[in-house]
């Protein structure tokens, strides 16, 4: 090409793909400020709370940021990875990048990415840079099993605001949820079978907890709470387990509203009083470990649980980038993928 360029016309990049998968984000470090600038980020995303801004924005900057970031710092200290200074959704999803990247090396051409919706990589740097490198084309892959406007909305929002600047836009594509999707059920069944059968005892219940919401986001149209049903029915079908022996509750509540039922950590402090004092749990709605289930549930969760009576509890990791997990990311990435490779 550049033969038949004018002598005085700019570089022309080899027409790239790009790859990215976006997930929710995190602060950069533990200390107060780090965690109030991911916190306020965060926290003032309009599809986050839904709150009217005139009514929120007092409330968030007078009185919850002013006392959050500690609690929340403190929380993320328990579960920081140390050697490379970063909390484990940072770690984990940089890993999920370099592994889709190996196994996509075969096609010319195709640059893999990550990006965070709040915090560092930001979307707009993540984009930018594969808009400059020659990626005419860009697959967005929310990391979100199970689609609601709080995750795989805002996520994508944040992409397009970034497009929205944009002067020579790329082509982009945006992958759907996939909690229904067969091979992430074949996956997500596996790791709760190998998860119970690598126990020392055997679970009265297993649990999958998901991430709440509040009801009110349910009632204006989200398919989140179908969705997360319908992906523990659907992995306990291709189980083969009865319905008692896996539950669904839903974590992570925040303020007065009214959110998804039954509460995890209310579940939990009640189960050994009904007989049931030994359990496994896994947090299917998130993609790569991090502080809501490394610390809400493996540690709190836990806590909660024996202070109650229970006898045995496990949490089952996400599949984050074990080799079963970046297998079902291949697919779907490869799936959507079609027609451009």
């Amino acid at each position: 090409m550049s033969q038949i360029l004018p002598a005085d016309h700019p570089p022309v990049q080899t027409p790239k793909i790009g790859v990215v998968l976006l997930n929710l984000g995190t602060p950069d470090a533990t200390d107060y400020w780090s965690v109030r600038r991911y916190l306020k980020e965060f926290l003032s995303d309009p599809r986050v709370i839904e709150t009217p801004k005139w009514l929120w924005w007092p409330i968030l900057n007078l009185v919850i940021l002013s006392f959050r970031p500690k609690k929340s710092g403190h929380a993320y200290a328990q579960i920081w990875d140390k050697d490379k200074n970063e909390s484990p959704l940072r770690v984990i999803t940089r890993n999920q990048t370099e592994a889709l990247a190996q196994r996509l090396a075969g096609e010319s051409n195709v640059m893999v990415e990550f990006a965070m919706r709040y915090g560092n990589p930001s979307t707009k740097s993540v984009l930018d840079k594969l808009q400059q490198a020659g990626c005419q084309k860009i697959l967005l892959v929310p990391l979100y099993p199970q689609y609601s406007a709080t995750t795989t909305a805002t996520a994508n929002d944040k992409a397009f605001e970034a497009l929205g600047q944009m002067r020579w836009q790329p082509a982009v594509r945006t992958a759907p949820a996939y909690f229904d999707d067969a091979k992430y059920v074949e996956v997500l069944a596996k790791s709760i079978r190998d998860g119970v059968a690598a126990l020392d005892f055997v679970p009265d219940l297993v649990i999958t907890s998901y991430h709440g919401m509040p009801v009110e986001y349910l009632e204006r149209g989200d398919p989140y709470h179908c969705q997360c049903l319908k992906t523990t029915r659907l992995v306990r079908e291709h189980l083969g387990w009865d319905e008692s022996r896996i539950m669904v509750t839903f974590q992570s509540r925040f303020g007065p509203t009214k959110w998804l039922e039954p509460y995890t950590d209310v579940t939990l402090g009640a189960l050994p009083g009904k007989g049931i004092k030994k359990v496994a749990i896994l947090a299917p709605a998130f993609s790569a470990d991090c502080i809501e289930t490394l610390e809400e549930i493996a540690m709190q969760g836990k806590e909660t649980f024996m202070q109650a009576g229970g006898e045995q509890f496990a949490y089952i990791p996400c599949l984050n980038d074990s080799p079963d997990g970046m297998d079902m990311i291949e697919a779907m990435v490869r799936r959507e993928l079609s027609g451009w490779l």
